[in-house]
């Protein structure tokens, strides 16, 4: 479970990064999926740093799962 929960927070940060890249220096065009999402438009740098918050949490939870499990 601590290694799924890892995984996504890798994804979620990864996306979010890619999301504010995206909007300020025009990187990350083939694998960034907020800017593709028609309803963020206008949006993607919040919705960006709100991803990187929730991969944090979701890193900080994948932490207590492992410490719960011991």
């Amino acid at each position: 479970m601590k290694k799924l929960l890892e995984f996504l927070a890798f994804i979620l940060i990864a996306q979010g990064v890619g999301a504010v890249a995206h909007h300020f220096f025009g990187w990350f065009k083939l694998w960034g999926l907020v800017h593709r999402i028609g309803f963020l438009s206008g949006y993607e740098v919040f919705a960006g740093i709100t991803l990187i918050v929730l991969g944090v949490a979701v890193g900080g939870a994948s932490e207590k799962v492992a410490r719960a499990v011991r």
